[in-house]
């Protein structure tokens, strides 16, 4: 191509124009997870249209359990697709972080005598630990995989949360002539889950610590050897004179 003087100069491309990043079907799945969280607060707030009783309670836990089954549902896809993307890796955390803790600071208000306080404070402390360990796991170079305690943990949560939605207006179901007490389940899976939290916060400490442990000996030995390296001039300088 010849090129005269005073032609605007055009950078010319070998191959199609690169296609617009999209994002993928388990990221799309994660963000439904996230829109869920300001729907929830509306529906578990007074301004909700719908006031007859019951629906209320479960709309709520619906939506809840709906949004629980997509936290598996997204990971599941990302693995069998092989379309696991540092985006995913990101929002990921942050929905299930979201949607813990939404959930336990709306059941302190919507249903005090069954979370109180001081639980949703414990089950959402332990959650921003797991994070910080991880977050210093990462950059150590290696990770934390979620232990059994902690899948039994996630659980029990789900069972706590939707009971607790639920006994908001109802105490006792008459299901085909047996009773099923909503109450005595919230209660129960509200302190199960309180106990377990504590149990799998240690969990993750102590495989964090072992880990980190042996992540700090590396270091030593590279640095170690580095010095070593360092030191040898000055020894073979002696050593000539």
């Amino acid at each position: 191509m010849t090129v005269l003087p005073g032609m605007p100069l055009r950078v010319l491309r070998n191959g199609p124009a690169p296609k617009a990043v999209s994002v993928n079907l388990p990221n799309s799945i994660t963000l439904s997870r996230i829109a869920t969280v300001p729907l929830l607060i509306w529906v578990l707030s007074p301004k909700f249209p719908v006031h007859t009783p019951g629906d209320q309670e479960f709309i709520a836990a619906g939506l809840f359990i709906l949004a629980s089954i997509t936290d598996g549902v997204d990971g599941y896809l990302a693995r069998r697709r092989g379309q696991i993307t540092t985006l995913g890796m990101l929002l990921d955390p942050l929905a299930d972080k979201l949607m813990v803790t939404t959930a336990f600071i709306l059941l302190v208000a919507y249903n005090p005598r069954v979370m109180p306080p001081w639980i949703a404070v414990l089950v959402i402390g332990r959650e921003f630990l797991v994070t910080g360990l991880r977050s210093i796991a990462s950059s150590e170079g290696f990770t934390i995989d979620a232990s059994e305690i902690g899948k039994l943990k996630t659980v029990i949560q789900i069972v706590a949360v939707v009971a607790g939605i639920l006994n908001h207006g109802w105490d006792q179901w008459n299901w085909w002539g047996f009773p099923i007490g909503v109450h005595l389940i919230a209660m129960t899976a509200t302190y199960w889950m309180a106990i377990v939290s504590i149990i799998s916060a240690v969990d993750y400490f102590v495989a964090f610590w072992r880990k980190i442990d042996h992540a700090s000996d590396r270091r030593r030995k590279r640095r170690s050897s580095v010095l070593s390296r360092r030191k040898k001039p000055a020894v073979e300088a002696e050593s000539r004179s």
